[in-house]
């Protein structure tokens, strides 16, 4: 089991350790609703350092990251970043990433922890008729993510750039709590806004000190797993493994908005015919209208309990106390306020579909 760079921070600070995507992970400290509470109200901190982190460099860096990614990267410029997912050759996802242009012929894309070791040999198998230069810098690098609507405020201290400037997916590389040359990114995983913090694992004990000094009038927390799950699901935000796959459609899990067809990627002819076509099924939001808890793995069924579909996340929303979740179902079941059932043990509860986000803020 990997440990990031702050794990024994983590343990001192009493957090409940987990094994998560190979590394040992704090999923709480006080308590999923209070954490998550802190951030939608005030600021929190979380190591997300398992994150994976590949630098694509030279004149071919841009060749490769088209042909591999479904977004516009072209359209990048420096301190800019882009959401965007990796298609494979059979329909699926490999994952979904960030890419930032660094430099004119730098980019650094952010992966998901798991898929670090798949990621890099899917990239380099393209690359070996591209030639752009790949480095895997995961290893010697750690993340932070500041977020809530007291970030900016909590954390303007720290640094010569004015945070309030820097617009949603935008980025410095800038001083940040006395240390040099520190991504500075207004992205995040929660929708309460805030930043995320790349730097050097030497650098991240500093970096940790420093923020949580300068957070302290604002009640600054550390936030574990738990809380990051509950709040990028009040978004609507995918989780690779659960809502997309190797085997799930982008067009059908929505991320027809991220899929560029003005240049050529990895299957995107047959991407394209399934979009113009129309998905079979689609990845939908549902509330539960009663109170249940809707959970990863439950069926989805019809009013004669026949099986229509699957949840792919599920919680009892701290914000809105009620239970809210993501499934698949057929498309003529995908409109706002249609009505489904999930199948909660040997009870089929009421759910209907609605607009994401759940939370409005």
């Amino acid at each position: 089991m990997k440990n990031t760079a702050l794990t024994s921070v983590h343990k001192d600070l009493g957090a409940k350790m987990v094994a998560y995507a190979g590394y040992q992970m704090p999923v709480s400290y006080a308590g999923v609703n209070i954490e998550h509470e802190t951030v939608r109200k005030g600021v929190g901190v979380f190591d997300v350092s398992h994150m994976g982190e590949f630098l694509i460099e030279g004149p071919k860096a841009l060749e490769l990251i088209q042909k591999v990614t479904s977004n516009d990267a072209a359209k990048l410029y420096v301190g800019r970043a882009q959401y965007s997912y990796m298609p494979n050759e059979t329909g699926g996802v490999v994952d979904d990433l960030i890419v930032y242009r660094v430099k004119d012929e730098t980019y650094l894309l952010v992966v998901n922890a798991a898929n670090i070791e798949k990621d890099w040999a899917h990239i380099s198998k393209y690359n070996e008729e591209i030639g752009a230069e790949m480095r895997n810098i995961s290893d010697g690098f750690s993340l932070l993510a500041i977020q809530g609507p007291k970030a900016v405020e909590a954390m303007q201290s720290l640094t010569s750039v004015d945070l309030s400037s820097i617009k949603f997916y935008h980025f410095e590389v800038a001083d940040f709590a006395g240390i040099e040359h520190v991504i500075i990114s207004a992205t995040g995983y929660t929708g309460s806004g805030g930043f995320e913090i790349y730097c050097k694992n030497s650098e991240v004990h500093k970096i940790w000190d420093k923020v949580f000094e300068a957070g302290k009038d604002f009640g600054i927390e550390p936030i574990g797993l738990a809380a990051r799950d509950t709040l990028r699901l009040e978004m609507g935000y995918c989780l690779y493994g659960n809502d997309i796959t190797e085997e799930t459609s982008p067009i059908e899990a929505g991320l027809g908005w991220i899929t560029k067809f003005t240049k050529d990627f990895v299957n995107s002819e047959n991407i394209q015919k399934e979009k113009e076509v129309g998905p079979k099924n689609k990845l939908v939001a549902f509330e539960m209208n009663d109170r249940a808890i809707p959970r990863h793995g439950y069926d989805i069924v019809d009013d004669a309990g026949a099986k229509i579909g699957s949840v792919t996340s599920g919680t009892m929303s701290p914000s809105l106390n009620k239970g809210i979740g993501l499934g698949y179902v057929p498309s003529n079941l995908s409109k706002i306020g249609s009505n489904i059932k999930i199948q909660i043990r040997k009870k089929a509860v009421d759910a209907t579909v609605v607009k994401l986000p759940f939370y409005k803020g």
